[in-house]
């Protein structure tokens, strides 16, 4: 929980705070934005939470949060936490999760668990959290996990120990990392039905997508929705390989159907299959004139 001496003066008046130790990783802004934005190169609350949509979006974003950084002073909200803790892996559809518990150590990115008849997926991997362990057993645990880039790996070898799972990346991005399997060149991969991966090298050397039912797109750093732009686009000033390599990468996924675009870091999005076409066909272009 936040300490209400570091309690950040941009807060607006209320239960709930960001304090100074917050790392501006975005994530409750995107989890609860009628609550948080930035001011002041950190998240602040700029709204208390007016209704029961937003104050149960607020605490999930308190439970996601990497750093402990986001509080709550009333008595009623911090039983709420519980409750909070218990909603994650939080289904946005057809058996696709947001698993919550951001890691410091992934500097705060989302990672996914995928419901699948023929096993489930993580998609990168939160903290070892007790409350989300728990309910991943109870959905029946993990089979594959996937980590789209070196970056986002967080607690993955604790997951792995502790439901056995196979660990999958490109090679190029898996020195000092165990992994069962090591993926190769620029084909794309067929995990299981429904699950491809796609290599999409630039923001590393090693990054990939996973595609899931032609519809929902894992993009770990490569992509992510803008809220300054207002389109799709790619992290420029966070590209650890090659950018000219991102945009190719970028040029690769125009060509498939989603219509989500469920990030590490930066903004999801969700919109019919036409809207996510024009959108990545605006991303390319700005892109390559970036």
């Amino acid at each position: 929980m936040a300490n209400q001496k570091l309690r950040r003066r941009e807060n607006a008046d209320g239960d709930f705070y960001v304090d100074s130790s917050c790392i501006d990783c975005a994530t409750c802004r995107w989890m609860a934005p009628d609550v948080f934005n930035a001011q002041g190169g950190m998240s602040a609350v700029y709204r208390q939470p007016g209704n029961d949509a937003q104050r149960t979006a607020a605490l999930r974003a308190v439970v996601a949060c990497p750093t402990a950084s986001i509080g709550v002073t009333e008595p009623a909200s911090r039983a709420g936490l519980k409750h909070a803790a218990a909603s994650f892996p939080h289904e946005l559809a057809d058996g696709v999760h947001q698993c919550g518990f951001h890691s410091e150590s992934s500097f705060g990115a989302a990672s996914y668990f995928i419901k699948h008849d023929d096993g489930n997926v993580l998609v990168d991997s939160p903290r070892f959290a007790a409350p989300l362990v728990k309910r991943i057993e109870q959905l029946g645990g993990i089979r594959w996990m996937f980590l789209t880039h070196r970056d986002d790996v967080a607690d993955h070898a604790k997951w792995a120990a502790k439901f056995g799972c196979e660990r999958i990346i490109m090679e190029s991005d898996a020195r000092g990392i165990e992994a069962e399997t090591k993926l190769k060149g620029d084909d794309e991969y067929e995990i299981a039905n429904g699950l491809t991966v796609i290599p999409t090298p630039g923001h590393t050397r090693g990054s990939a997508c996973l595609l899931y039912d032609d519809k929902f797109l894992f993009t770990g750093d490569h992509l992510a929705w803008s809220q300054r732009l207002g389109h799709l686009y790619a992290f420029r000033s966070a590209c650890w390989y090659d950018w000219d390599t991102v945009v190719e990468s970028l040029k690769r996924l125009v060509s498939k159907r989603f219509e989500w675009v469920l990030p590490g870091h930066g903004w999801p999005l969700h919109a019919d299959v036409a809207e996510v076409a024009h959108q990545m066909q605006q991303c390319v272009e700005w892109a390559e004139s970036a």
